[in-house]
C-alpha cells in the first residue's frame, strides 16, 4: 500500500514537472499572433497600416494576423489595394469586426470577407456596400451597373466555398445596400463566427483549419500563442489626420487667412510660409476625400473678394461677401447631398471659422 502511494506521488510529481515544458513547447509551436486596429474610413492611411501589419507578420513568421475592423467604408481603389495585399499574405488573416457597436460598412464588407477567417462581435453590423460617386452622389446607370457587377464578382471570388445563401447575401449588400447584424451574417454563413472579445475569438479559432489562397491548409494554434498589438506609426497617424475633413477645412482656413495677411502686409515671410504649407497640406487631403469640387469655385471667389477689399476698401462689403462665399464654398465642398457622414465637415466649425476669418481680416485691412 505504501509503495503504491509512493509510486502515485512520484508519477504526479513527474507529470507536474513535464507539464510546463509541454505547454511551453505548444506555445512555441503556435507562433505569435499580431493584432492591428483598422479604424476609420478606408483611406491610404489604413491601406499603409494594413500593408505594414501583413509585412511585419510575415517577417516575424507569425501564426495569425488579426485585423480588428471598424469602418464606414471608403474609396474603391484603396479597397482593391487592401484586398490584394490580404490575399497575397503568407500569414493567415482573421478580420474581426469589433468592438460592440462597430460597423463593416461599404468597403469594410469586402475587407471582412477577404480575410481567411471572418468574425464579428455582437451588436455589430456589416453591409451597405453599394458603390457611390466621388462626392457621394448616385452613379450614372451604366457606370453603376459596371461597378456593382465588378464588386459582386470580386465578392463571389473571395467567398468561394461558402454557402450559396452567404454569397447571395453578400451580393445583396452591393446590389440593394442591404445591411445585417452579426447573428444574421453568421446564420447565412457570410462570416465564420461571432466572438464577444479577443480572448473569445482566440478560443474559438484554436484548432481551426484555414485554407490559404495557394490551396494549402493551415491549422491555427491560438490557445497558448503570444499576442502582440501593432499600433500605427507617426507617419500613418499624420496621414489619417490629413484625410479628416475637419482638419482639411481648418488647413484651408488657416492657409487662406495667412496668405491674405501676407498680401495685406507684404514684406514678411512667416504668414506667407504658413499659408503656403497649410494650403499644400489641405490640397493633399482633398485628393483623398469625397468632395464636390464646385465648392472650390466659391472658395476662389471668396479669396478674390478679400483681395479686392485690400486694393479697394469698401467699408467691409466685399469682406462680408467673401465670408459668405467662403462658408458656402466649404459646405458645398464637403457637405453636398449624398456625401457619407464620415466625410462631412462640422457646420458650426465652418460658420465659426468664417466669422473669425472675417473679423481678423477686417482688423488687418483697418491697419
Amino acid at each position: 500500500m505504501k509503495v503504491s502511494w509512493r509510486l502515485t506521488i512520484a508519477a504526479l510529481t513527474l507529470l507536474l514537472l513535464l507539464l510546463p515544458a509541454h505547454l511551453g513547447a505548444a506555445q512555441e509551436d503556435s507562433g505569435e499572433i499580431l493584432v492591428i486596429d483598422a479604424n476609420g474610413p478606408v483611406a491610404p492611411a489604413m491601406a499603409e497600416y494594413i500593408q505594414r501589419g501583413i509585412r511585419t507578420a510575415e517577417n516575424r513568421e507569425a501564426g495569425l494576423l488579426i485585423i480588428r475592423l471598424d469602418t464606414p467604408g471608403g474609396a474603391l481603389d484603396t479597397l482593391n489595394q487592401i484586398v490584394q495585399d490580404m490575399r497575397a499574405s503568407n500569414v493567415p488573416i482573421a478580420v474581426y469586426v469589433a468592438p460592440r457597436g462597430a460597423i463593416a460598412g461599404s468597403a469594410g464588407t469586402v475587407i471582412t470577407v477577404a480575410g481567411h477567417v471572418a468574425a464579428m462581435a455582437p451588436d455589430t453590423v456589416i453591409g451597405a456596400a453599394s458603390p457611390v460617386g466621388g462626392s457621394g452622389e448616385d452613379l450614372e446607370s451604366t457606370i453603376e451597373a459596371k461597378l456593382k457587377e465588378a464588386l459582386r464578382a470580386q465578392v463571389r471570388s473571395l467567398m468561394e466555398g461558402r454557402p450559396p445563401e452567404a454569397i447571395a447575401l453578400a451580393e445583396d449588400t452591393i446590389e440593394t445596400a442591404k445591411a445585417v447584424t452579426a447573428s444574421e451574417a453568421l446564420a447565412a454563413g457570410m462570416i465564420d463566427l461571432v466572438a464577444v472579445d479577443l480572448q473569445d475569438l482566440l478560443r474559438q479559432l484554436d484548432g481551426r483549419d484555414v485554407r490559404m489562397p495557394d490551396g494549402a491548409t493551415v491549422t491555427l494554434q491560438t490557445a497558448f500563442a503570444e499576442v502582440d498589438e501593432l499600433g500605427p506609426t507617426l507617419i500613418e497617424q499624420m496621414l489619417a489626420i490629413l484625410t479628416d475633413p475637419n482638419i482639411v477645412f481648418l488647413l484651408l482656413t488657416i492657409g487662406v487667412q495667412a496668405v491674405l495677411i501676407e498680401l495685406g502686409s507684404p514684406g514678411g515671410w512667416v504668414a506667407g510660409t504658413v499659408g503656403a504649407v497649410s494650403l499644400s497640406l489641405a490640397a493633399f487631403g482633398l485628393g483623398f476625400l469625397e468632395t464636390n469640387l464646385l465648392g472650390l469655385v466659391f472658395l476662389v471667389i471668396s479669396f478674390i473678394l478679400f483681395i479686392l477689399d485690400i486694393k479697394a476698401p469698401t467699408h467691409g462689403a466685399l469682406t462680408t461677401a467673401g465670408v459668405i462665399a467662403f462658408i458656402v464654398g466649404a459646405l458645398v465642398l464637403f457637405n453636398s447631398p449624398g456625401t457619407p457622414t464620415f466625410a462631412r465637415v462640422s457646420v458650426p466649425l465652418v460658420v465659426a471659422s468664417g466669422g473669425i476669418m472675417g473679423a481678423v481680416f477686417a482688423v488687418v485691412v483697418a491697419f
